[in-house]
């Protein structure tokens, strides 16, 4: 279980997408502060979040391949073995409506 589920890492991209939002429009609160210490700081948080951003991106682009490539692996694995495909989805509907019917 050391993987990471899709949905978390969609809710681990949007929660640094959200961080990133807070983090520019505190810089650009801050923007009025003349001090050369703050301008220091915005400074240093902004390379920090243009690297932030550019990771996100990259995060995001092999996120967006794999699944890709995933869903072309199983397009081809469906195409090669159509009847074992049908079967397996017979096992899961079986499956999920028996679980579904003890509610």
């Amino acid at each position: 279980m050391n993987e990471m589920t899709t949905a978390s890492k969609e809710k681990l991209m949007n929660d640094l997408r959200v961080v990133v939002a807070d983090a520019e429009e505190l810089l650009r609160m801050t923007a009025d502060q003349a001090s050369e210490s703050a301008a220091e700081v915005r400074g240093r948080v902004q390379a920090k979040l243009s690297q932030a951003k550019a990771d996100l991106a990259l995060l995001q682009e092999t996120a967006v391949a794999k699944a890709k490539a995933a869903g072309l692996a199983t397009d081809e694995y469906v195409h090669e073995n159509p009847w074992t495909a049908i079967g397996i989805a017979a096992g899961v509907g079986l499956v999920v409506g028996l679980l579904v019917g003890r509610r």
